[in-house]
């Protein structure tokens, strides 16, 4: 069959050569064409974008070919030359040559502009190298003459005063330790007298007309004696202070010499002694000429370090202050009326006289401090008997934050809130191992003992054990309170704890929803002791039965891993344990069976019965329902309706009937029999 295809605008499908023909005769002319078949979406589409593509390439060459200059947006590629293979390969390698050339070349270009540029670094570097070392020549040049002039004129200086050294010598000796020679302390003290002299009287003389002609001779005597104070301190004490240089102290007359000329106290102490003084010849005598002593004061406050340094009560040095005596009033006055408003004292008459006040004041500070007394007292009272209960509610807010933070349910909120109530009500602390562990061994010991040793004596698993072992697993007892409802065990769980119940109850419960109770267990009993020797082979250490609290529980855990580590040290008491957990074992292991007998009723107590043969099945096939009607009582069989005769036939009957029953009849026929005889002889 010949297919054709027709394109239109919009889509192209196949049409038969049959189809094409009976539409061509028809005189309505050509049919719609039917919907187009997609087989595969993914290439009609990409057909589509063909066709598309081509399209949109047909108009564009039309354009062209209308408008001949018009260029085409697709890149020409370039012309494949016709070479020969030689031809061609020369030419490769040509362009590989000129292409390595021009590689070398640029290689060699950046080389050289690279050494060009280091060298031009190193010839600034080396200038500015120069131009450095050329200043500094100057500098030191200038400094040197600097120096020279200086160390010529300190030579003068020391070769002038070299008799009047060598007499201090005696006195303060080559050196002077400012810290501890109690002669510099002393004439610093001299030092400091002149130092307020200037700073009192030149101040003063300097506002007020003290310059007569009667005083002026005993200023300038005064004046004279001050300033050859400062003169010597400048020439004879400094220059003999020791210093520290890298941690050593340096006693070098020289360089003690050297180190306080060139600070700056030695500046200061240069300006301070010049005369100006010699001014009074031209302007009169005025102390303003005076004012460059002042600059001396460092020297003070270096005696006054020094002062406290040595003195047993340095305190009255430094809390001195010196009141005029005729402002004493007017000083107590300000201080009583501080002490009464920082005291919050009600307006009380103010005393008239000083010692009135000095006594009120002090009544009020003796007050003050008993009243702070007291109540730093009962603070501390109150503080000690609601510690424990502070420490309470602030472990029990902090555990509720964190609950409320982490959005736990308020079950489960309500439940924590209701252990902390309770916990603290029954034991006053929230952790007895807390108030334990700061307890000598042998008072941890006599409580534990006092508490639970009878209880263990009592328990079957650790009679006739070491004493001592028993008193070690005492110390090693956990206490934890449970919660009404909590789960203590859960059938199923690893046993790893025993369980010694020191208040309140546990039940041991069962059944589909824990209703059913066993057994109830009050304070003293002791349960999970076999699951601390059992293993975890043929899962020997799971628990058996539920525990749950009844109402609070207050109960001592022991681990598993706690009583290993003590029976390593009693290696008697480990054989006495595992052979008395073998023995419990196997005492506990029959009763399990036989309660797994009681629980079987009907049929299941004859157990299996061997197959029966085919002759008798094949005849016991055929006489089953017949014989069986016939022995079948329809009514409760009493003997006291029949007679003894007729009785003893059908008992007979049904005993025979219950023997041959195993190989002619079925299990139901069986039954039958069964409840048979049962209705003969119960009723």
């Amino acid at each position: 069959m010949i297919m054709i295809l027709v394109t239109s605008e919009t889509h192209s499908l196949p049409i038969t050569s049959a189809t094409f023909l009976f539409c061509f005769l028809r005189e309505e002319g050509v049919p719609p064409p039917p919907p187009p078949i997609v087989i595969n979406k993914y290439s009609d589409e990409h057909l589509r974008a063909i066709i598309i593509n081509m399209r949109e390439r047909k108009q564009l060459f039309k354009e062209k070919v209308i408008d001949q200059y018009a260029s085409s947006p697709e890149i020409t590629p370039p012309v494949t030359p016709l070479l020969r293979k030689d031809d061609y390969n020369r030419v490769i390698e040509e362009r590989k040559q000129q292409a390595e050339e021009a590689r070398i070349k640029k290689e060699e270009a950046d080389k050289k502009k690279k050494e060009e540029q280091e060298k031009k670094k190193k010839e600034d570097a080396q200038k500015k190298a120069e131009q450095k070392t050329a200043e500094a020549k100057q500098q030191e040049e200038k400094k040197s003459i600097r120096t020279r002039i200086s160390e010529a004129m300190w030579s003068v200086v020391d070769t002038v005063l070299k008799p009047f050294e060598d007499l201090m010598d005696s006195v303060f000796g080559q050196t002077i330790d400012p810290f501890t020679d109690r002669r510099y302390i002393a004439w610093l003290s001299l030092v400091t007298v002149a130092i307020n002299y200037n700073t009192w009287f030149i101040t003063a003389r300097l506002c007020f007309p003290y310059h007569t002609e009667i005083s002026i001779p005993y200023w300038f005597t005064l004046d004279v004696l001050a300033d050859i104070i400062y003169l010597v301190d400048s020439v004879i004490s400094q220059p003999r202070k020791q210093f520290v240089k890298g941690g050593d102290i340096i006693k070098d007359r020289v360089m003690t010499k050297k180190h306080y000329r060139d600070s700056e106290r030695f500046l200061a102490d240069v300006v301070s002694v010049l005369p100006f003084d010699l001014l009074y010849i031209q302007f009169g005598f005025k102390s303003a000429f005076r004012l460059n002593r002042l600059l001396k004061i460092d020297t003070f406050f270096e005696f006054s370090d020094r002062l406290e340094s040595i003195m047993a009560k340095a305190y009255i040095w430094s809390i001195a202050e010196h009141i005029k005596q005729e402002n004493t009033a007017v000083y107590l006055s300000c201080f009583f009326y501080a002490e009464k408003s920082l005291l919050l004292i009600a307006e009380l008459p103010t005393p008239d006289t000083t010692f009135g006040l000095i006594f009120q004041m002090t009544n009020y500070l003796f007050g003050a401090f008993f009243m702070s007394t007291m109540l730093g007292q009962m603070r501390d009272v109150i503080g000690a008997a609601t510690a424990g209960q502070t420490y309470f509610r602030s472990s029990m807010d902090n555990t509720v934050e964190y609950m409320v933070t982490n959005h736990i349910p308020s079950l489960i909120q309500n439940r924590v809130r209701t252990w902390y109530t309770y916990t603290w009500d029954a034991q006053g602390m929230l952790d007895e191992s807390e108030l334990l562990d700061k307890m000598p061994l042998v008072m941890r010991t006599a409580i534990a003992v006092d508490i639970n040793l009878a209880t263990f004596q009592k328990i079957d698993l650790f009679k006739g054990c070491d004493q001592q072992m028993l008193v070690d697993m005492l110390l090693r007892l956990k206490s934890i309170i449970y919660l009404p409802g909590d789960f203590v065990v859960k059938k199923g769980d690893i046993g790893k704890e025993m369980y010694i119940i020191k208040g309140g109850a546990v039940q041991v419960v069962g059944g589909p929803d824990n209703s059913i109770v066993f057994v109830t267990l009050k304070a003293g009993c002791v349960f999970g002791e076999i699951s601390l020797l059992q293993s975890s082979k043929d899962g020997g250490n799971r628990r058996t039965a539920n525990v749950k609290a009844y109402g609070f529980a207050n109960l001592f855990v022991l681990e598993k891993k706690d009583l290993f580590d003590i029976l390593v040290h009693y290696p008697e008491s480990q054989k006495v344990l595992a052979r008395k957990g073998k023995k419990l074992m196997k005492a506990k292991g029959p009763a399990a069976a036989k309660v797994e007998e009681e629980k079987k009723k009907g049929l299941a107590l004859f157990g299996p019965k061997p197959p029966t043969p085919k002759l008798l099945r094949a005849f016991g096939g055929t006489i089953n329902k017949r014989f069986i009607n016939k022995v079948k009582v329809t009514t409760p069989f009493c003997p006291n309706k029949c007679t003894p005769s007729d009785y003893y036939m059908k008992v007979i009957v049904l005993i025979l009937s219950l023997c041959l029953s195993p190989f002619i009849v079925s299990p139901d026929c069986q039954y039958q029999l069964i409840r048979s005889m049962e209705s003969c002889f119960f009723f």
